[in-house]
C-alpha cells in the first residue's frame, strides 16, 4: 500500500471518534486563531486527560497543531490537511463516475432532518 493511502487512513481513523470530530469542527470554527485547551475542555465537558489523548491522536495524524503560549497550549486545525481529505474524497468520487451534488450545507441540513 502506498504512503498516501496510509496517511489518509490514519487521518480518517483519527476523525472516526465523535469527540475528535467535534474538536476538529470547533477548531475550524475558530480558525485561524484556534482554541486553548482549557476552553475546549469546558466546551466538551471532558476530563483534561481525555482531551489530551484526543488532541494527541489528532496531532499524530497531522490534523491539529499545538503552540505553547507561556503555560497555555493553543490548538489549531491544520486546514491544508482537512482540504487534502476533502480533495481525496472528491477525486475518488470523480474517478469512479460519481457526481457530488449540492453544497456541504445542504448535506448537513438533510442529515439533521
Amino acid at each position: 500500500m502506498n504512503n498516501g493511502i496510509l496517511r489518509f487512513a490514519d487521518r480518517f481513523a483519527a476523525l472516526g471518534h465523535e469527540v475528535r470530530l467535534d474538536i476538529v469542527r470547533r477548531l475550524l470554527a475558530a480558525h485561524p486563531e484556534g482554541r486553548v485547551a482549557g476552553e475546549l475542555q469546558l466546551d466538551l465537558d471532558i476530563p483534561a486527560s481525555t482531551l489530551s489523548h484526543h488532541l494527541d491522536a489528532l496531532r499524530q495524524a497531522g490534523l491539529v497543531e499545538q503552540r505553547g503560549e507561556g503555560r497555555i497550549l493553543r490548538y489549531r486545525a491544520v486546514t491544508s490537511a482537512i482540504q487534502e481529505i476533502s480533495s481525496f474524497l472528491s477525486d475518488e468520487c470523480r474517478v469512479h463516475g460519481m457526481g457530488i451534488e449540492g453544497s456541504a450545507a445542504d448535506h448537513r441540513l438533510s442529515a439533521a432532518s
